[in-house]
């Protein structure tokens, strides 16, 4: 037991810095699905979105792989998809034995159901949803993840954030059934596999604020619109800006 307490401790506090919002059914929900299947909060296999817990991608593969699955197979069903229309379907298989019949899971994508960030990549959304939904079924994970989502599409609207009567909104708010800012940073980080703590450092450095908390939602709206042209147009160079944050390492004696 001693082994696992703490990591899962460190796992919680990372949960409660980043969602400060949490109660007590919500960390106790957490620390049931970190212990049950081992996801992990700080590298971003399981995610909060809306007061609602998500599984991601990364999380449902590194999960197969500590259950030894034995492999994904991908079929594109080409009747079903419109290319000119950027609609795609994918039927996928998960094999969690060597005498596994499969478990079966489908996935859809065209540009009225991903993000914006995403058009043009449906394909690949696709794919990514039906491996999904087949690892869901394959290890009875009931949480939804995150690329199921209909997009952050204005089908999905999160609840109204609180009026304040001097007409200044957090900047994690949602307004006009957006996702909230927080949300769509960490969508960014996913997508193009960035590292949230460096991120999270230059957008600081962005705003002109100690810390992103406390920049206004105008800069924070901002920096997020400057980080995805940047990682759309070169991710490269943007990794290595990033990493120009990245602290100095302590000298060894």
């Amino acid at each position: 037991m001693k082994r696992i307490a703490n990591p899962i401790q460190a796992e919680m506090r990372t949960a409660r810095q980043t969602w400060a919002e949490l109660g007590a059914r919500s960390l106790r929900d957490l620390r049931s699905l970190l212990v049950r299947y081992k996801f992990s909060v700080i590298l971003g296999e399981i995610t909060r979105i809306d007061n609602r817990w998500y599984v991601t991608h990364s999380g449902l593969v590194q999960l197969a792989s500590r259950r030894k699955c034995t492999g994904i197979r991908t079929f594109l069903q080409e009747r079903l998809c419109d290319p000119a229309a950027g609609r795609w379907v994918f039927r996928a298989v998960v094999y969690k034995g060597l005498n596994s019949k499969g478990f079966v899971g489908y996935g859809d994508a065209d540009p009225s159901n991903v993000s914006s960030m995403v058009h043009g990549a449906e394909m690949r959304v696709a794919e990514t949803r039906a491996v999904n939904r087949a690892l869901r079924k394959a290890y009875g994970i009931g949480l939804c993840s995150v690329e199921e989502l209909g997009a952050f599409s204005s089908q999905a609207k999160p609840p109204s954030a609180p009026s304040h009567s001097n007409g200044s909104h957090t900047t994690n708010g949602s307004s006009n059934g957006q996702p909230r800012l927080r949300d769509q940073l960490c969508l960014l980080i996913r997508q193009h596999n960035l590292n949230a703590n460096l991120v999270k450092a230059y957008a600081a450095d962005f705003c002109g604020t100690e810390a992103l908390n406390g920049a206004s939602r105008e800069l924070v709206e901002s920096f997020i619109s400057h980080l995805a042209t940047a990682a759309k147009e070169n991710r490269d160079a943007l990794v290595c800006k990033l990493n120009s944050y990245s602290p100095p390492l302590e000298a060894r004696p």
